[in-house]
Formats: structure tokens, sequence, C-alpha cells
């Protein structure tokens, strides 16, 4: 049996419970993990509080996207993976859980290296960051402007862009411009003003923009200093976004999924942490049964990285 999260209405983080359910065996291409931890991502309140609709028929509903964790079993088409072998899993549905089956093919090795509480939280948000990466086409020798640097997706954003050459111009609270510097991106202030401080540092221009936070100041100071809009990309603007005829990436209406850039992302960004040029910032940690107080955390915003849940 297995305790996994569900939220048994719609409303706010209130309706989560914790319960217990057997996971089942695994199915062909399927992989039984024991969860060692796992991501907390708004795409996940969004479930229960109404954005993606609120059918009663589909209650209780089951929380979580990406896990990391050890393999138990295997499925019997299953090859590659043993059990006993320690994997990073996105997309891994219900993964609030402290078992979960995912597809194997959804799974990465975890570096031995990597904490689990990091593993946890690296792909969904890595990936995400990849696809608005390898979408505004950032390469060396570019001046790119990062929108909510100091996030969970800002942050993976910025050492990618980093990891490719690109000069990271990032906006943030005063409070993490120190964080912003260590990641290798340069730190600015966002409100009144903020085109005029990009301006200012960026110096030759900017080549392109990834907006993390979705306010209509980041869309609209990333359409008047880049030229070319479709190296403008947001991943939470939907509607703004739509309407200056930028990229709009995600789940959101009208938004491309980048369902095969995030897929190759999970190697990719393991890759990158291996050889030393990505890390997670872990910004609190929390068990199953305080899921709620995670998400009340993560709902007020300003969280300086990433809330992972640890089964």
């Amino acid at each position: 049996m297995s305790h996994v999260v569900v939220a048994t209405a719609y409303g706010g983080p209130e309706v989560l419970s914790l319960i217990e359910v057997d996971p089942g065996e695994p199915g062909p291409g399927q992989v039984l993990i024991q969860v060692r931890a796992a991501g907390v991502n708004p795409a996940d309140w969004k479930v229960y509080t109404g954005t993606f609709g609120t059918d009663p028929s589909r209650l209780p509903l089951r929380l979580g996207h990406e896990a990391a964790g050890t393999v138990l079993r295997v499925g019997p088409d299953v090859t590659g993976i043993a059990p006993g072998d320690d994997v990073i899993a996105y997309r891994a549905p219900g993964a609030y859980a402290e078992r979960v089956l995912v597809r194997a093919a959804a799974t990465v090795p975890k570096p031995p290296a990597l904490s689990w509480e990091k593993a946890g939280g690296l792909l969904l948000a890595g990936a995400t960051a990849m696809h608005a990466v390898v979408a505004t086409r950032v390469g060396s020798g570019d001046t790119v402007l990062v929108h909510g640097a100091a996030g969970g997706v800002g942050s993976m954003a910025v050492q990618i862009a980093r990891a490719r050459g690109a000069r990271v111009i990032g906006t943030a609270s005063v409070s993490h411009h120190e964080y912003l510097m260590d990641i290798g991106a340069i730190p600015i202030v966002y409100g009144p003003g903020l085109a005029a401080r990009v301006r200012a540092v960026a110096r030759t221009g900017l080549d392109a923009a990834i907006d993390t936070v979705g306010t209509n100041e980041a869309l609209d100071t990333s359409v008047a200093l880049v030229s070319d809009r479709h190296r403008i990309a947001t991943i939470a603007g939907f509607v703004h976004g739509a309407a200056l005829r930028v990229q709009v990436l995600g789940t959101g209406p009208g938004a491309d999924p980048g369902t095969e850039i995030r897929d190759a992302a999970r190697r990719k960004l393991v890759d990158l942490v291996v050889a030393g040029k990505l890390t997670v910032r872990v910004a609190g940690t929390y068990r199953l049964a305080d899921v709620a107080r995670a998400h009340r955390a993560g709902m007020a915003g300003h969280v300086n990285g990433k809330l992972v849940l640890l089964p």
C-alpha cells in the first residue's frame, strides 16, 4: 500500500487529504518507484483550484508531476532499468505518493552526487526552462533578459542560457540579487523604470527575453527591448503574451506545449548537472502530510527556489 495526496474537492489547500491506496503492479512499459522526493509546482495546485476546470467526475484528484526515487519493480517488457536503480521521473502523474507507477521512458538515472531533494525538483522546472531557451534560440554571444530569474524556472533558464554561452540579465527583488550573481546573472530589480535599467546594463541591446512571471510589465518591457518577437517567450502571461504575438509556452490556452523539447530535456538537464553547469536551489522541504502548508507557501509567491515533498 502507498500513502498518496488527493484533492477531494475543488478549492484551496484545505481540500487536500492523505489516503492509502494500492499502487498496483507495473504493466508493459512501466516501473514502480519508491518515491524519495517529489517536486511541488504551480501546475499542482492549478489542478484543484479550478484553473483547469471543476469537473466533479474527476474527483478525487491525484497530484504531482515529477519525482525521484528507487525502482522497486519493472514491467515485463522493460529493459535497461532494474530494481534498485535510482531514477528521476517526469512526467510522473500522481507523484505525491510513497510509491508511484510511471512510464519507464519517463525516467533517467539519478546522478549519485545529486541529493534526493534536488533531484525531485529538477525536471519539470528544468524542462520548462529548456523549452523557453530553445524556443527563443538562445546561443553563444546573446544577451538575454529573464524575468523572475530567482524562481524555480527562472533560475534554471539563467543557468541553461549561461551554459550556452549567453550573457543573462535577471529580474528579482533585491534580496535575491546575490543568488543571481552566484548563478551567473546580472541582477536588476523589477518595477517602475525597468526598461531604462535594462538598457543601461544591456549596452548593445537584448537578443531575447524569457518571462516566467506573466506580468504586463515583464512582457511590455520585453517587447520594447527585443526587436524580434519570436525571440520572446512567456510561460505565464498567456492572454497578454498572445495579444503581443510573442511565443506562449506551456499548458495555457493556445500555448505550445513543446512536448518533444521537454521530453528530450530530461537527459540534457542531468548532463548539465553532472558537468557542474546546473544546480537546483531547494527553498523548503515538507512531509506528505504537510502538503497543504507547502502549497500555501508556493501560492504566496516569492519562493526562492523549489519546494519539495519528502514521503
